[in-house]
């Protein structure tokens, strides 16, 4: 299968709730079909889930941006050229994105893909994945243990590496 563009950058978000009303994008990461990366922490000073606590916020050790910063140096990363976002579950990743950018002011196309569904067309149940996703990433040949899971930055190599396994 050839894909529509190669202008395509993967990414993953960690937020502080899973209630787009009140919760923030704390970290973001970036990989472009290259391999080039940025992965950037944002500073928040509001409220977090108690998964988020538990699960997130002990892997946010690096230096902190402000949210405009964080725009400008996502901008620069991405260049003049719009490029497709590609998100594993982008229903949340994207409303963090579009919140963090603002309606006017976002360098990429609009419509994100989703990887789920792209799972779903390779025979992955999305709502099961965590149950199968070992015997998923073996038959792609794919080692998932390389990265950590929650953390923005590997969460995007990791999808990328499986874009990639997948479009052979």
């Amino acid at each position: 299968m050839i894909p529509l563009s190669d202008n395509v950058i993967f990414y993953d978000t960690e937020f502080s709730s899973l209630d787009p009303y009140v919760g923030e994008i704390l970290s973001i990461g970036l990989v472009k079909l290259s391999g080039e990366s940025l992965y950037l922490e944002l500073e928040y000073s509001g409220e977090y889930s108690t998964w988020v606590k538990e699960n997130i916020l002990g892997g946010l050790n690096g230096p902190k941006v402000k949210r405009e910063d964080a725009v400008k140096k996502i901008h620069d990363f991405i260049g003049s050229e719009r490029p497709y976002l590609v998100a594993n579950v982008n229903c949340y990743d994207a409303v963090y994105t579009y919140k963090l950018f603002g309606i006017d002011d976002q360098p990429f196309y609009w419509l994100p893909l989703d990887f789920a569904s792209m799972l779903f067309a390779h025979g992955m149940d999305p709502e099961n994945y965590n149950k199968q996703e070992q015997s998923f990433f073996e038959r792609i040949g794919v080692d998932p243990t390389r990265y950590h899971q929650h953390n923005a930055l590997d969460d995007a190599l990791l999808l990328r590496e499986t874009y990639l396994a997948l479009s052979k």
